[in-house]
């Protein structure tokens, strides 16, 4: 155990700067609860809003009632059962008290220690100290926190990326497959782990990985799907049905008059991710033979390009990706400056359609996402901008342990 912990501790620093983190992203989005509650569109004025107020009492969580089999919830089954265990946490430490200010003081304890681990995954893939503070420290963190709980899903395929790296295909697999039963997205890098094992005729470690990445998924949904197959598929239903977000790339067409249907969105944005995916790992194949997993951010950010929902904190899937592959900082910088400002325009929309004097026009809202939309662009065709040049000079190969980045490398 010892050693263990000598491998993956974190640099005080790096801890310290994250327990900062972690106390003004809770007073960020506790400070509107202090009087009990949201009032006069509070949570849309200041930026206090977090799905986690919500769901306290509205997905039986104040009740202990388990998700899916006795209370709907429209999270993959891992996510679902995290916050089912932060309402246990919040009850028992609380008792009588328990209420949506201590549930969120719970989450965004239990978030933090999910940044934590994002970050040792990513100091032993060889990111260095200066390039960890841009995690624990940036607006991103500050923002999501408290938001909901898709730092679950970031951990997992934080320690899925590292696995790879060290030569563990077994357990990357699992970390990517636990990663998609809490939400989605983590399993759209599986197939450039698979390139990697392919490309260099690793067989053993392309039944690895792959085989792992099943067997956990299933291991968390097939008893739930069997027991509540209406409740455990709602997430994959109102995924399906749900027509969009408003500074998404669909609802940004509709405005300038090229509008579609849910239905047309999608079938074009997985048509146009496919497509866009085949096509991006095709064309780099060569100048990333045997470290494919360095398009990962890139193929992320094609996906929140051609999906017709962008929820605010889509953004922190992208942040670890570049901080461990990009050989430049001006992704991180640009996507935490554009997210920034479509975050609280989208959110002073909200409180001008409340009522409240603080507002923000469509309009502003779509040019903020556009800007998004332009900096998502370029992460995507970035592997191709430097001519000669690999994204992340010095990066960890995937055939033998992680060399570290030596500090202010390619930072």
């Amino acid at each position: 155990m010892d050693g263990l912990w000598k491998r993956w501790a974190l640099p005080g620093a790096v801890t310290g700067a994250a327990l900062i983190a972690a106390y003004v992203a809770w007073y960020f989005k506790a400070h509107c609860l202090f009087d009990g509650g949201w009032q006069a569109a509070e949570q849309y004025v200041t930026g206090c809003y977090t799905d986690m107020s919500p769901f306290w009492a509205g997905r039986g969580v104040a009740e202990g009632r388990l998700p899916y089999l006795e209370a709907r919830i429209e999270y993959p089954v891992l996510t679902g059962f995290l916050i089912w265990a932060q309402g246990l946490i919040t009850r028992l430490l609380f008792g009588q008290a328990a209420g949506e200010l201590a549930f969120l003081t719970v989450g965004t304890a239990l978030n933090a220690g999910l940044l934590l681990v994002t970050a040792a995954a990513l100091m032993r893939s060889g990111v260095p100290r200066r390039r960890l503070m841009w995690l624990v420290l940036g607006p991103t963190t500050i923002l999501y926190l408290g938001h909901n709980w898709d730092f679950l899903a970031v951990a997992l395929m934080a320690l899925g990326l590292h696995f790879h790296l060290a030569g563990r295909p077994g357990r990357a697999g699992a970390m990517l497959g636990l990663g998609a039963a809490a939400k989605l997205f983590p399993i759209f890098l599986l197939p450039l782990l698979v390139f990697d094992h392919l490309g260099r005729r690793d067989w053993r470690g392309l039944a690895l990985v792959g085989g792992a990445a099943v067997a956990a998924w299933a291991a968390v949904n097939l008893p739930v799907a069997l027991a509540a197959p209406e409740r455990w598929a709602e997430f994959y239903t109102f995924s399906r049905e749900r027509h969009g977000t408003f500074a998404a790339t669909w609802s940004l067409l509709g405005q300038i008059g090229i509008p579609s249907s849910t239905e047309t969105r999608n079938l074009w944005g997985f048509l146009l991710f496919a497509g866009g995916a085949a096509a991006l790992t095709l064309a780099a194949r060569r100048r990333f033979e045997g470290r494919m997993w360095m398009l990962s951010a890139p193929v992320l950010a094609l996906f929140l390009l051609t999906n017709k929902v962008y929820s605010p904190q889509f953004d922190l899937w992208l942040v670890p990706l570049l901080l461990l592959a990009s050989p430049r900082l001006w992704p991180v910088a640009a996507l935490m400056g554009a997210n920034l400002i479509v975050y609280w325009m989208e959110f002073w929309l909200f409180a001008g359609q409340a009522g409240a004097a603080v507002s923000a026009s469509e309009a502003m809202l779509a040019a903020a996402g556009w800007l998004r939309l332009a900096v998502l662009a370029a992460i995507v065709a970035a592997p191709f901008a430097a001519s000669g040049t690999p994204l992340a000079p010095g990066a960890p190969e995937t055939r033998v342990p992680p060399r570290p980045l030596q500090e202010g490398q390619n930072a």
